[in-house]
């Protein structure tokens, strides 16, 4: 088969991690999810005391921490200086402060040169998903997909997955961090001009799933 890059971006909510994961695994592909990396900056920073609201100091400590990311789809990890994150990184103390570390340039040129060394390095192809892969981070990607879904759908999702939490506050969470993603000034989150929008709001995750797959195989067969 052949090698094949995917870029998998859109908002929080759209079913970007368990369609990239589940797509990676019915391919024999790597996964790299790339909100985690910057989730976990962004908990080292909290947890080694730097001021998140000074980009400054987020400028000056963004070369620090190392951030290793395993690709296994069926079992993806994370570790800042060796010690294991992937639960750290989900805390709803990173969640609130992950837009402001990332928006700091020195941040994503740290964390866009990782994603890259790391896309290269993978033999059979890898899927990507975030939030500027097709735009910034892997513009040459062999496949460009843009996944949306509308405020209602995805807070609905994303209550799903965090117990005891309010939906309509989750909704204001998801717009606010939209907002801040879509604004900033390095590499905003939005949809590459040569990207396939697929809107999950009507869609069941295995029907999302089918659809990117059946994109892939396509691309695939036309190298």
């Amino acid at each position: 088969m052949e090698s094949v890059i995917v870029a998998i971006d859109g908002p929080s909510g759209t079913g970007k991690s368990s369609t990239s994961k589940a797509v990676a695994s019915a391919l024999g592909l790597s996964y790299l999810d790339t909100g985690a990396q910057y989730r976990a900056i962004t908990w080292w920073m909290i947890t080694n005391g730097i001021d998140v609201a000074d980009p400054d100091a987020i400028a000056s400590a963004s070369g620090k921490p190392v951030i290793e990311s395993g690709t296994d789809p069926s079992a993806p990890t994370i570790t800042v200086d060796g010690l294991d994150a992937s639960g750290p990184i989900r805390e709803q103390d990173v969640t609130s402060k992950v837009s402001a570390v990332s928006a700091v340039p020195e941040v994503r040129t740290r964390i866009t040169e990782l994603q890259r060394s790391i896309a290269k390095a993978a033999e059979k192809g890898i899927v990507v998903e975030g939030r500027d892969i097709g735009t910034t981070v892997l513009p040459d990607a062999d496949l460009k997909i843009f996944l949306t879904a509308s405020p209602e759908a995805r807070a609905a999702r994303r209550s799903g997955e965090i117990k005891g939490s309010d939906l309509t506050t989750t909704r204001e969470a998801l717009i606010k961090r939209d907002a801040a993603d879509s604004s900033r000034k390095t590499s905003p989150l939005a949809k590459a001009d040569d990207a396939v929008e697929v809107d999950t709001t009507d869609l069941t995750l295995p029907q999302v799933i089918e659809c990117v797959v059946t994109l892939v195989e396509e691309k695939r067969a036309a190298k």
